[in-house]
Order: structure tokens, then sequence, then C-alpha cells
């Protein structure tokens, strides 16, 4: 008695609802012969296709993870080369300062063995002369005294001073 005082317009017809179950049947009929298989194909892929994003982007995301570490032990190489090759020009240039210093030494202790041996040289060469000049003389004074013929030892002491006094050294 409630369903009697409802509208007419309000409750649908027996026939609108069987025709209406049968439209629905059919296209769900249609749709699962010809559309779902599609769809749901469709639907497989796109999922398969983001599964597939998500694990390019994975291997992606670990390669940029070991290229950075690759990176970071390129440079950590990079920096131990260049310290090594700067500890190398350090010691390569202390080594061409401390050859350098030893053969101006070198250089130095043979200049000084060379004016010292030209020094001996010349004093050898001036006692030489000397010696020569002393030879000169005595030989000059022993002539002169030769060709007087003193027979007074005084005189003839007188006349050596004499001769001496005379004598002037270069």
């Amino acid at each position: 008695m409630f369903f009697l005082d409802i509208n007419p317009l309000v409750l649908p017809d027996v026939g609108l609802v069987f025709w209406s179950t049968v439209a629905f049947v059919v296209l769900l009929f249609v749709l699962g012969k010809f559309a779902w298989k599609p769809i749901m194909k469709a639907i497989d892929e796109r999922e398969q296709g983001i599964e597939d994003a998500l694990s390019k982007a994975e291997k992606m995301k670990a390669e940029i993870t070991q290229m950075a570490s690759e990176n970071e032990a390129l440079l950590q190489k990079a920096r131990e080369e260049r310290a090594t090759m700067v500890k190398e020009a350090k010691e390569t240039a202390d080594k061409m300062v401390a050859e350098a210093k030893d053969k101006a030494k070198g250089e130095y202790d043979r200049i000084v063995a060379d004016a010292q041996a030209a020094i001996t040289q010349q004093k050898n060469a001036a006692l030489t002369e000397v010696k020569n000049q002393v030879g000169a003389l005595v030989i000059e004074v022993s002539e002169k005294i030769l060709r007087r013929e003193l027979s007074n030892k005084t005189e003839q002491e007188s006349y050596i001073k004499e001769l001496a006094s005379g004598v002037t050294l270069n």
C-alpha cells in the first residue's frame, strides 16, 4: 500500500526495466566480445610501459650513482697524480738547485785553485827573478872584487861595503 501511492512517473514500467536489462546485457556482451580485450590489452601495455619506465629510471639512477662514484674516484686519482707531479717537480727543482750549487762551488774551487796556482807561479817566478838578480849582483860584485886586487883585507872589506851600499834592489 505504500507503493500504490507513488506517482507513476517515478516508478518504471516492467517493460522498460526488461528492455533496459536486455540492452545492458547486449551492451555488456558486445563490449566483452569486442572492446574488453583491447581495453585490457591497452591497460596492460600502459602498465607494462610504466613498469619499464620505472625500471629504466632505477637503472639510470644506479648508473648515475655509479658514475658519480667513478667520477669521485677519478677526481681523487687526479688529485693524487697532481700531488705526485708537484712533489716530483719540487724534488727536480731542488735537485737542479743543488746541482747548480755544487757546480758553482766546483767552479769556485777551480777558480780559487787556478788563482792560487797562478799566485804560486808568479811568486816562484818573482823568487826566481830575485835569485837571478841576486846571483847577477853577486857575480857583478865578485867580478869587481876580482878585478881589483887588493892586498889589504881592510881595504877589501871597505870596498865590498861601498859596492853593497851602491847596489839598489828592484
